[in-house]
């Protein structure tokens, strides 16, 4: 998964220079996933890139969050510490989005103009942050396994 974050970044930066029958398949995609407004989009080689400044910092900050934390494990570093409540996940997700919901409401009331290294600055808090949290969680213990039994006929009680 690690590394479909960062092939999906790099193919993300690279599209202006890819060839042209891969950056029709990127573009609609990024039409699909994002407003594509050129202001507020990195260019690169006088082309704007597939997905806007905001929505680049967030894949971007997925893919530093993932390798990070796959290599904190792969390393052998302590990993993320047991969860031993739902709310810390959420409460972490709440911090580092934190930071786009600012740039967002400041924007929209014309307090603050972020500019592209703001919008993809605060992107990138949460794109490594909900990697991180995803990455940590526990995912057998979100719901039960149901026990794995056989089929049998119906008895006659």
């Amino acid at each position: 998964m690690t590394a479909l974050g960062i092939a999906w970044v790099l193919l993300l930066a690279g599209a202006p220079i890819l060839p042209r029958s891969v950056q029709v398949g990127l573009y609609a995609i990024g039409a699909m996933i994002c407003h594509q407004r050129a202001e507020r989009s990195f260019h690169l080689a006088g082309e704007q890139l597939p997905v806007c400044a905001r929505c680049f910092g967030i894949y971007l900050g997925a893919a530093v969050g993932a390798v990070v934390t796959v290599g904190r494990r792969f390393v052998g570093s302590p990993t993320a510490p047991e969860h031993s409540s739902p709310l810390i996940p959420r409460a972490i997700l709440a911090i580092v989005g934190l930071p786009t919901v600012a740039t967002v409401v400041l924007e929209w009331t014309g307090m603050w103009d972020p500019h592209n290294l703001g919008r993809a600055a605060a992107g990138l808090v949460l794109g490594a942050g909900v990697a991180a949290v995803v990455l940590t969680l526990h995912y057998d213990e979100c719901a039960p396994r149901r026990p794995n039994v056989p089929n049998r006929p119906p008895t006659l009680c």
